[in-house]
């Protein structure tokens, strides 16, 4: 990955770790009521991501590939499920969990995009 590749993944996945931890701080007392909202948001960023490594994803491609990752979502809906609904402290907790786990998932990606995994698709 040249510099300049992970300059652009740095914003890419920093600017989707921030807006999906403020989806969930905003949606933490309905439990499961942001997932629709933070699927599009690793979508989104799994195409841009995509883009960086010259790997064009069509919508359904990157739904695919955010789907096989779904274990990494387990444990935001264990936190969700525990102490989610807890004003203030959960709102905190499923931000940054939500974070977490978008900011995994997206240096995960661009790991993957960058070693050439997808590029046969």
């Amino acid at each position: 990955m040249t510099s300049e590749q992970k300059e652009e993944c740095h914003k890419i996945i920093h600017v989707a770790a921030a807006s999906g931890a403020g989806i969930a701080a905003a949606a933490a007392q309905l439990p499961g009521s942001d997932n629709v909202a933070l699927v599009a948001l690793e979508i989104g960023m799994t195409i841009k991501l995509g883009a960086i490594f010259n790997v064009n994803i069509n919508e359904s491609f990157a739904k695919s590939i955010v789907a096989s990752t779904a274990g990494t979502l387990v444990g935001r809906g264990v936190s969700q499920f525990l102490v989610g609904w807890i004003p203030g402290l959960g709102n905190a907790i499923n931000a940054s969990t939500a974070a977490g786990v978008i900011e995994t998932l997206g240096w995960a990606l661009a790991s993957d995009f960058d070693k050439g995994k997808y590029s046969n698709f």
